[in-house]
């Protein structure tokens, strides 16, 4: 039996964390797990539900009833249903960002959610990004990443990002947007957003995404000694 490869990407919102996490898992063959998307499922069921994402005790009363579920389609991509219903571009949306961002800072959500991630790396070789991945989630894993970027490049990213959406948005409120997030990720009781001791930094400011891959594989392929 195949040894299962365990890869931690860690960083700050909008470092490109996901993007490249899916495109490294493809090409080795891993199975690629979005942390964030489940919290987003949380943050959807709590919207959904009329729940105030800042009442916490309301929150932690919801998660008992909720039912989640992370599966794969035909397209390998991840997907996120919420009381059988696919809920995949719905939690992509602007206002379920923000309640996303609330609820994930609770430990009896992140608690909620520890044993479904960890068990998927019992059964899968996986990359899995997040905010705690090295540190909380998977600290035995072999191959740590903190990958990060600028406030100011990772606010041009995203402006770019949007203006091809359709939906753009000025660049001043994006990096204050980013600025405030990176603040209370790093700030808050819960798993609070840090480079584990043992991960490599990987830092992509002055990177095209070709170049960032190339690193990332790069690491990955010498922690798992390959």
């Amino acid at each position: 039996m195949n040894k299962t490869i365990r890869v931690a990407i860690d960083g700050p919102s909008g470092a490109g964390k996901s993007t490249l996490a899916r495109s490294a898992a493809a090409r080795l063959g891993y199975l690629y797990v979005d942390t964030g998307a489940i919290y987003r499922t949380i943050g959807c069921a709590a919207r959904r539900r009329g729940i105030d994402p800042g009442d916490q005790a309301a929150v932690v009363a919801m998660l008992p009833s909720l039912s989640i579920r992370l599966t794969y389609g035909e397209d390998g991509l991840q997907h996120m249903a919420l009381d059988g219903e696919d809920v995949t571009e719905e939690i992509r949306l602007p206002e379920v960002s923000r309640y996303a961002s609330l609820v994930s800072a609770y430990p009896e959500v992140r608690a909620y959610l520890l044993e479904m991630q960890r068990q998927l790396a019992r059964e899968h070789s996986v990359i899995m990004d997040g905010r705690d991945i090295g540190t909380v989630v998977l600290p035995d894993a072999e191959v740590k990443v903190f990958l990060t970027a600028s406030a100011e490049e990772r606010a041009r990213r995203r402006m770019l990002e949007l203006e091809q959406r359709g939906t753009p948005e000025p660049y001043e409120a994006i990096l204050r947007s980013i600025q405030e997030r990176d603040w209370n990720d790093t700030h808050r009781s819960a798993a609070p957003l840090r480079q584990a001791e043992d991960a490599v930094l990987l830092d992509t400011t002055d990177l095209d995404f070709a170049q960032s891959e190339a690193a990332l594989l790069d690491i990955i392929r010498k922690g798992a000694g390959q």
